[in-house]
């Protein structure tokens, strides 16, 4: 029989609150919202993210508010005598900071998200098949530990049990140093000539997409862990100092050994649902640029039997055409290009 049977009180109603609102209501539990922002609440209700919360007692309560926020939260919460989690990025600060029985807190973190923010981008299936950290401090109890790891378990989620400290310096290694460089690349383009602007492939976009976050957020991020970020932008620093010499020096031997570092790092990143890295293959197509041509693309492309892991579309300028790019398994690329030729699809090898 589950020990999680709720009620389930989510304090903060955006994307990641109203999200798992709405993972819980799919498997039946009875949600509460609160918000500091009255229209959120309203919002993710309207969706069906749970009801307005009104003082009532609840099993396990979710934090889901910004950084500067959690420690306050977290505090509230342990208040009420219930188990409390959260869903920060940083899990070291908010633990020394928040006051209370913290034998009742479990840290969380998923590894999920948007490009958008607020309720209405929220999915009860935004955590299906994605990592959420579980972060036991040493005072947590197994009660309390359990009930996390279930709603991690009942959103869909993989958890990944971590200590505090582990967690922080992982996700400084994988999200916010990677946040930063994109933000200084990005910021390399700010002020650039209009005609070498034109010139942006989807390499440009790969690299600096992420840097659109919103900067109060992340300033947030960054200074709540900020002890394992500096750690990491020293070693960059130091990486960035071999750069220059290889690239001033005309080193071919140096620069071929940055780069081929680089790509040994992109081949540790774990493949799909955490298993090993599979080698892929672009397929790039043209497509023309009218109604309905993307979603024949795709009904062909399946229709081959290839699945596609992802998708990149790079809009030419001077035609009425994009590009699409599809990643597929190296093995399977020949046979959807074939079968996308036969079809009558201008590919490119």
């Amino acid at each position: 029989m589950s020990d999680l049977t709720g009620p389930i009180h989510v304090v903060g109603a955006g994307l990641l609150g109203a999200s798992i609102g709405l993972a819980c209501r799919r498997a039946g539990l009875e949600v509460l919202l609160s918000d500091r922002n009255p229209d959120h609440v309203r919002t993710a209700s309207g969706l069906g993210a749970g009801t307005p919360y009104a003082g009532q007692p609840a099993q396990l309560v979710v934090v889901a508010v910004p950084p500067d926020q959690l420690a306050a939260e977290i505090s509230a919460a342990l208040a009420t005598g219930a188990v409390v989690t959260d869903v920060g990025s940083v899990k070291s600060q908010p633990l020394t900071q928040a006051t209370g029985e913290l034998s009742n807190y479990v840290g969380g973190h998923p590894m999920a998200g948007s490009e958008r923010s607020g309720p209405l981008a929220a999915s009860a299936g935004l955590f299906d098949g994605r990592p959420w950290a579980i972060t036991p401090h040493a005072g947590s109890t197994e009660v309390a530990t359990d009930l996390v790891t279930e709603l991690v378990v009942l959103c869909g989620a993989v958890p990944v049990r971590l200590t505090p400290e582990e967690h922080d310096r992982a996700v400084a290694r994988t999200s916010h140093l990677p946040h930063l460089l994109a933000a200084l690349v990005a910021g390399r383009l700010a002020d650039a000539p209009v005609d070498h602007l034109a010139l942006s492939g989807q390499g440009v976009r790969d690299v600096t997409r992420i840097a659109g976050g919103d900067p109060e957020l992340w300033q947030q991020i960054v200074t709540a862990n900020a002890v394992a970020v500096l750690e990491l932008l020293g070693e960059v620093r130091g990486q960035l100092d071999v750069l220059i010499d290889a690239v001033g020096s005309g080193s071919r031997e140096d620069l071929v050994a940055v780069l081929e570092h680089g790509v040994s790092g992109t081949r540790a990143i774990p493949g799909k649902h955490g298993g090993p890295l599979t080698p892929m293959r672009s397929v790039f197509v043209s497509v023309p640029d009218h109604p309905g041509e993307l979603a024949r693309l795709f009904f062909d492309a399946g229709a081959s039997e290839v699945n596609i892991e992802d998708i990149h579309i790079d809009h030419d300028p001077g035609r009425p055409v994009g590009l699409v790019e599809l990643l597929v398994a190296e093995s399977r690329a020949e046979h959807l290009l074939a079968s996308l030729e036969a079809k009558g699809w201008a590919v490119h090898r």
